[in-house]
């Protein structure tokens, strides 16, 4: 019988590579996203330039899911060997793939959402690993999507109790920090200082749930693959002696 996802371990995992590469995440997290609120902050008063600031933070945002999966997929032997400028330097090559399939799958799975919210919740599954499909397997836009449902298939309900749970923990997160910077000050100023922190506590969680499912279905897979039986070997011919 094949080996479903383990809902616990996985998270386990999660947790526990946040903790041991906080000192890499969050600081890639901080600078990234500080860039995004202040460029935010600046074009704020031009709706011409709106468009500009959210591109940047779709860049930003899929920069850093891109470096997450070469984290993790770097630290499988047990320890961590890329410099931070390695990470970037290898997912670079393939922002703008992430960005595509990111663009996409997020205005198909809002319209599922739209759709009485089961269809997007469907697609939310089975599309769970396509940013570590392209930043690993150097996969194509559309490729990815089919790769990504086949990697999934077997394992959705799983699947989605991972992604279920990180969701609960960032949103909670995310109205604690909401809360503790209303109560402190409601100022314009706050407010973005407030989203930069919920951001970097934040990002890591979802990026990491991405590519430790990721490579828990490659395992699954490659412990489920047969292994192939050796060839029989040829009976000896006329004038061959018997091994």
């Amino acid at each position: 019988m094949k080996r479903k996802l383990d809902v616990g371990g996985t998270l386990r995992q999660i947790f526990s590579t946040y903790g041991y590469q906080a000192g890499v995440l969050l600081p890639l997290a901080f600078g990234l996203f500080l860039l995004v609120a202040v460029i935010d902050g600046v074009l704020a008063n031009s709706l011409l330039l709106i468009s500009l600031g959210l591109a940047v933070s779709v860049v930003a945002g899929t920069l850093y899911q891109g470096m997450v999966v070469g984290l993790v997929r770097d630290v499988q032997d047990g320890r961590r060997d890329s410099s931070i400028g390695e990470l970037i330097e290898a997912t670079w090559p393939v922002v703008l793939p992430l960005i595509g399939a990111g663009v996409f799958a997020g205005i198909c799975i809002g319209l599922g959402f739209l759709l009485f919210v089961i269809p997007g919740l469907i697609l939310l599954t089975i599309w769970s690993v396509i940013a570590p499909v392209i930043v690993v397997e150097r996969s194509g836009v559309f490729a990815a999507f089919g790769r990504s449902r086949a990697l999934v298939k077997g394992n959705g309900w799983q699947v989605f109790g991972v992604i279920f749970v990180v969701f609960l923990i960032t949103a909670v997160a995310s109205v604690v920090l909401g809360a503790i910077g209303a109560g402190i000050s409601d100022s314009f100023a706050m407010q973005v200082l407030v989203n930069l922190i919920a951001s970097t506590l934040t990002a890591p969680i979802a990026a990491l749930a991405a590519a430790t499912i990721y490579f828990d279905l490659l395992s699954i897979g490659e412990a489920a693959a047969p292994v192939p039986l050796a060839a029989p070997e040829a009976p000896p011919g006329d004038g061959q002696p018997a091994a």
